[in-house]
């Protein structure tokens, strides 16, 4: 296993940091549920306009594309200044979009608002740096993993959405969110602590290029594109899925997906404190294995195998109900909660004063999931005409993920035994005599 060079943090939590982790905590959540406003939206939006699998994919797509996008830039830019002010302003930025959703009716119109205020996906980069410097080394798994917590805001819109809807109308769910937008975004301004000064003045900050060159980097976020993205993708799809595969009506499959989400979100915290204990790199490689056999069930389409026997023809049905399904997504969902608060504890110990800029790049990579894995299933549905075609890509993206980590750990042990060897003198050079 590789060994992460030990970082020059202070080992002592600051004061006002659990302030600082509750009100950015709350705040991620509300960014986070408009990020993925168009997860409760899209079923009706696909009723109303008609659109295709393909089409789908891509109305869902285009909020998470631009707050991938964006992580990556402003991710530096959060290594230079306050990641605490640039979040208010990010915030405020998105109150306009959500003012004017009531106004759209064309397809074309929601992708362009979609990519509006899909810029509150930013807030994520935003939060980890800014939760990162309050806290110790040994305790950056769990600080991390409570904020992360926040991805439960999906769960806020496929509770107020429909209610919303029943009491007021869709035209009132734009409005109702920029009213709440606003209102946490005041209570973060007035409450939340500002960054000490020394969090933006100890260390040069990494320049794109080298975050570009970085091999390491980009491994890390090749296993944050399945944790984070296909979470994403799949609290995008689900309620599409159980409406086709399981002839679920609206409610329903919102209640399956909540259920998915709620519980990935929530069991983050748990993970960081399982990735400071036991090693983030240990829980990512029992994660893509756990995530690995429920895929192989999740892969395989319904079926129907027809034995002819001796005197009669024997009928056999392969496929999962409903209850064995929601089980093995739950247990999916599980894992991935686990994978992503160890994924930027592994970042943590290799980059602890670069958690904007390495971070907000790992975060880019795995928010494009979110971005291109709807977009993806639609078309593998579109051609193959299998339902369960999503989860063969996905069986495939976890399988690259692996491959890709036992390569970069036998590398890793061969260097350290190698420099062990030269240590211990077990090796010579070839000019020395014998």
């Amino acid at each position: 296993m590789e060994h992460a060079t030990p970082t020059t943090l202070a080992q002592a939590t600051l004061p006002g940091a659990n302030r600082a982790l509750l009100l950015a905590t709350f705040a991620f959540a509300a960014c986070f549920s408009v990020w993925t406003l168009y997860a409760v939206m899209g079923i009706a939006l696909q009723q109303q306009l008609a659109l295709s699998a393909t089409e789908y994919g891509i109305l869902l797509a285009a909020p998470i594309l631009t707050g991938a996008l964006l992580r990556v830039p402003l991710g530096i830019l959060a290594d230079r200044v306050s990641s605490r002010r640039l979040w208010l302003y990010q915030m405020l930025a998105v109150i306009p979009a959500l003012l004017l959703l009531p106004l759209v009716n064309s397809y074309s119109g929601y992708l362009w608002l979609g990519l509006w205020f899909g810029i509150s996906g930013v807030s994520f980069t935003f939060g980890v740096r800014y939760v990162s410097v309050w806290f110790a080394s040994s305790r950056q798994g769990r600080a991390l993993g409570l904020f992360g917590v926040g991805n439960a805001g999906v769960a806020i819109n496929f509770v107020l959405v429909p209610l919303a809807v029943t009491y007021f109308g869709w035209q009132w769910v734009g409005p109702l969110y920029a009213a709440g937008m606003l209102l946490i975004t005041l209570l973060f301004a007035l409450l939340s602590p500002a960054e000490p000064a020394q969090a933006y003045t100890t260390v040069a900050p990494l320049s794109l290029r080298t975050l570009v060159t970085d091999a390491r980097i980009w491994r890390f976020s090749l296993y944050y594109y399945f944790v984070f993205g296909s979470f994403l993708a799949l609290l995008l799809w689900l309620p599409q899925y159980y409406m086709q595969a399981y002839a679920m009506n609206a409610q329903q499959a919102m209640a399956f997906t909540l259920f998915f989400v709620a519980t990935s979100s929530m069991v983050r915290a748990l993970g960081g404190w399982f990735a400071d204990r036991y090693g983030g790199r240990a829980v990512n490689w029992s994660v893509f294995w756990v995530c690995l056999v429920c895929l192989f069930f999740l892969s395989y389409p319904p079926t129907t195998l027809i034995v002819h026997g001796l005197e009669k023809d024997v009928q056999l049905e392969i496929g999962l109900n409903v209850w064995w399904f929601t089980l093995l997504i739950f247990i999916i969902g599980v894992a991935q909660g686990f994978g992503r608060a160890s994924v930027y504890k592994v970042i943590h110990d290799y980059y602890p004063h670069h958690m904007g800029s390495a971070g907000g790049f790992v975060a880019a990579v795995g928010a494009l999931g979110g971005c291109t894995l709807p977009v993806l299933f639609g078309v593998a549905q579109d051609v193959l005409g299998i339902v369960t075609g999503c989860f063969m890509i996905l069986y495939g993206v976890l399988a690259l993920c692996m491959i890709t980590m036992f390569f970069a750990n036998q590398a890793a042990q061969y260097r350290q035994k190698l420099a062990q060897a030269r240590t211990e003198n077990f090796l010579r050079d070839e000019d020395q005599p014998l």
